[in-house]
This record gives C-alpha cells, sequence and structure tokens, in this order.
C-alpha cells in the first residue's frame, strides 16, 4: 500500500527536479566544455563534437541520477536500466543534433548559443521521461 499523499509525491518530483538540474548543470559543463575543445581545437565539425560531447555528459548524468537524484527504481537489472536510460538519451541526442542544426545551419546562430537552446528542450525531456520510465 503506498501512503504517500499527491502533496508528497509532488515533493518527491521538484525535489528530483532541483537535484536533477544539479546534475545535468554539472553534465552540462562536461558536454559543452568537451564540445568547445572538440571544435576549436580539434577542428572537429560541430555535430559530430555534439555527439561525442552529448556521449560524456549522458554517462556522468546517469551515474550522478541512481546516486543521488532517483532513490526509487523501477528495473532491478542495471544492465537493462542503463540501456533505457541511454535510449532515452540517444533520442535526447537527435533531439540535440536537430535543435543544433536548425539553429546553426538554418537560422545563422552560433553554435554554442544553438547548443544552449538545445539544452533547454533536451533537459525537459530527459527528466520527465527518465522520471516516469525508470525511476518511478
Amino acid at each position: 500500500m503506498n501512503t504517500k499523499s499527491t502533496w508528497d509525491k509532488a515533493n518527491d518530483t521538484i525535489a528530483q527536479l532541483v537535484r536533477y538540474t544539479l546534475v545535468g548543470g554539472l553534465a552540462f559543463v562536461f558536454d559543452f566544455g568537451s564540445l568547445f575543445i572538440l571544435t576549436e581545437y580539434l577542428n572537429i565539425h560541430y555535430l559530430v563534437s555534439a555527439a561525442f560531447a552529448f556521449l560524456l555528459g549522458l554517462t556522468i548524468n546517469y551515474t550522478l541520477s541512481i546516486i543521488w537524484v532517483f532513490e526509487k527504481r523501477t528495473l532491478s537489472n542495471q544492465r537493462i536500466e542503463f540501456f533505457i536510460f541511454s535510449l532515452i538519451g540517444m533520442v535526447g541526442l537527435g533531439l540535440n543534433e536537430f535543435i543544433m542544426w536548425l539553429f546553426t545551419d538554418i537560422l545563422n546562430c552560433f553554435y554554442l548559443l544553438s547548443k544552449i537552446v538545445s539544452t533547454v528542450f533536451v533537459f525537459l525531456w530527459n527528466f520527465f521521461v527518465r522520471k516516469f520510465v525508470l525511476f518511478n
């Protein structure tokens, strides 16, 4: 029997969102920094750099999410959990690449600005889908 009220569940979600924002912020620093270094110093195309940087951020995000953000886990098998976490992240990666391409190549924004815009959308996608699919 679940004894938590709707208020308690809402507070849990808010606390998780705050923690996920902090974790996401740290992952973003690595993602954004890697994007910049790979593109500016190694001369890798910004969309290729974005994919590699995103995967680094994904790994950091998963590790910190299971340690600190989400106490309750839907799946007991961590390999399956990471696979689904990554699958959700791959959809996020697709959104990231599309939004960056749209803002950089079509709307002529600087690629780092495009990354910031993309991050907002991908952050919301990742949090809510992961929360309700994996950590509910």
